[in-house]
């Protein structure tokens, strides 16, 4: 396990009452992979984390099995499981598609979404913002997952969806790492409500637009704190 005081602060205790037990330390475990509180190529002890969540060992096999389903863990012979790393060559890949697959996705749902579908994304945006002013860094990125959950859904077309999750699970550490850079959060609340406001007007040609702006602008910050890494 990393150092004490070179984590940031991640509250790994589980709160068994809500949802699946399994589904909480799924949360928590990703929360605290995709923050950094456990590094790339950390070993996972299956005994420690136990500890460290108050949970049983078949709640955090579970979860580990799901992340690492999801590209976030990875299994090495006579070590057990790691948290996967990245690098500079891959997330520069991905992101560069990222842009294209979400640009588009943002065109469909705002040129294809209903206008149910629509009111439902403009509640999730503004509960994002007000999480964005009050809420906790895990609270904060999970209002946002939900805005583009719901973005996804709105281009009726399934496997948007299912690509994206695969490619945003694949650098979910920069991700986090971009959107905690100083000044990032309200530049990303901006450009997430220019997006919405786009699709609610139906506007395909700036939603596309403004969707890549803002990944371009995610994708420099990331690389640029995996550079400063290596």
């Amino acid at each position: 396990m990393r150092p004490e005081t070179s984590r940031p602060k991640v509250n790994l205790q589980i709160e068994k009452e809500s949802i699946t037990l399994r589904g909480r330390v799924e949360e928590k475990l990703r929360f605290a992979i995709v923050s950094g509180y456990f590094a790339p190529g950390q070993r996972l002890v299956e005994r420690k984390l136990c500890e460290l969540m108050g949970v049983g060992r078949t709640s955090v096999r579970e979860a580990m099995r799901q992340l690492e389903a999801e590209g976030l863990i990875r299994s090495v012979p006579h070590r057990g499981p790691i948290v996967q790393g990245i690098t500079i060559e891959e997330a520069a890949q991905l992101y560069a598609l990222r842009v294209l697959l979400e640009g588009y996705a943002a065109r469909c749902c705002a040129e294809r979404g209903d206008d149910e579908a629509k009111q439902i994304l403009s509640t999730a945006a503004a509960a994002f913002v007000h999480a964005a002013e009050r809420e906790s860094q895990e609270s904060i990125m999970a209002a946002k997952e939900t805005v583009y959950d719901l973005l996804l859904d709105g281009t009726r077309n399934p496997f948007f969806k299912q690509t994206l999750t695969a490619m945003h699970n694949r650098i979910s550490m920069l991700r986090f790492a971009s959107f905690t850079s100083p000044g990032r959060l309200e530049e990303s609340v901006n450009e997430i409500t220019a997006i919405v406001d786009a699709i609610l007007a139906g506007d395909g040609n700036k939603a596309e637009a403004e969707c890549r702006r803002h990944i371009e602008h995610a994708s420099a910050l990331a690389l640029a704190a995996l550079r400063k890494k290596s």
